[in-house]
Formats: C-alpha cells, sequence, structure tokens
C-alpha cells in the first residue's frame, strides 16, 4: 500500500544492518542500500534522545549533495538509555558483559530515531521503549555473549535473540524499536513525505 504511494519516489536506506533492511522488505518497500562510513560522535551535552536523534540526522549529512528530487533517504540510530548513560555497541566481550549485567535486573530504555530526508524536507522522530530485564547469573550472560553476536548491537543485546526470549519480563512500548526500528512511525511519517511532496 504505501509502496504504491511512493511509485514515484527512490527510497534509499543508509544503514548495514540486516534487522532493519528486513523491516523495510516486510513492509513491502522498494529500496537501494547505500552507505557511507560515519564517526558517531555527538556533543557531551546532549541526553536521551538528542543523542539517536543527532546521531541518526548525522548519518544523512554525506548525503545531501547528491540527492535527487526523487529521492527519499532514510537514517536511523539505536541506543540503550540506563542511568542517565547511553550505551552505544560494545567494543569487545568484556565490555559487552558489562553492559549486560548493568541491565541486569533493572529497568532501560531503548531509543531509536529515524531522519527522513529528501532535498526539500528533513524530519527527525523517535520512539522510546522500556524495557525490564530479569536478574541474570554471570554464567547466563557469558553463555549469551559467546553464543550470539552482542558487538553491533546497542546495550550488547538483541531482544529477539535468546538473552530476551528468557530474560525479559516487562515491556513497554514498540517491540520492534528494540530490534533497531520502530516501524509504525516509519509508516507514518513516509506516509506524509508521499502525501506532502
Amino acid at each position: 500500500m504505501l509502496n504504491e504511494k511512493l511509485k514515484n519516489r527512490h527510497i534509499i536506506l543508509a544503514s548495514g544492518s540486516p534487522r532493519r533492511q528486513d523491516f523495510f522488505k516486510n513492509l513491502g518497500l522498494d529500496f537501494e542500500i547505500r552507505l557511507k562510513d560515519i564517526e558517531e560522535i555527538y556533543p557531551p551535552e546532549l541526553t536521551h534522545c538528542q543523542i539517536s536523534d543527532y546521531l541518526a540526522e548525522l548519518k544523512s549529512l554525506p548525503f545531501i549533495k547528491e540527492l535527487k528530487d526523487e529521492d527519499i533517504l532514510v537514517t536511523s540510530d539505536t541506543i540503550v538509555w540506563h542511568k542517565d548513560i547511553a550505551l552505544g555497541k560494545p567494543k569487545d566481550n568484556d565490555e559487552a558483559f558489562a553492559m549486560l549485567k548493568s541491565l541486569s535486573n533493572d529497568t532501560h530504555e531503548v531509543i531509536t530515531s529515524i531522519c527522513i530526508r529528501t532535498k526539500v524536507y528533513k524530519k527527525t522522530v523517535n520512539a522510546v521503549t522500556k524495557v525490564t530485564f530479569k536478574a541474570f547469573t554471570d554464567k547466563e550472560l557469558w553463555h549469551y555473549i559467546t553464543t550470539c553476536s552482542p558487538l553491533d548491537k546497542a546495550g550488547a543485546y538483541g531482544i529477539q535473540e535468546w538473552i530476551g526470549q528468557v530474560g525479559v519480563i516487562n515491556i513497554e512500548g514498540s517491540y520492534f524499536n528494540v530490534m533497531g526500528l520502530p516501524t509504525h512511525l516509519l509508516y507514518e511519517t513516509l506516509n506524509t513525505v508521499a502525501d506532502d511532496y
């Protein structure tokens, strides 16, 4: 349905995330993947969704000069916010363990921002989901770290994986947001672009 409204537009997804690419496919969107290396550094005074908004917009900047009239660029960023600290992707297994240990038996927030940009339009939206984990043993955390791939995920976990299946005891908000993309917001915002431009 949305793809029909956007049939004269060219959607560019600037993300190497297989999960985000699958979401686009599941929404029935025709899209091109276009990647550029971005150093994901944000001003230290930013907090909470300001960080993910900033990074999502930062990822769109290298594309601006090459956008054509029919192009719609989508960039996104996800962080885990816990105890007033933004958790990104861990550098190694030890950092992944430290992150997961801090999230154990506590509630954290997963924030994903989406920046949608054309030659004449830019809109950034975000979603916040609260996730509560059970108390994990160290053995459980190391089992997850050594059997899955936490290093490419904000907060060192994927909710769709083993740790989410056994450890999430409560969730408030979009499940898909925790996976890396609030698909309801993407759908809504792309509909707005289709109607207005």
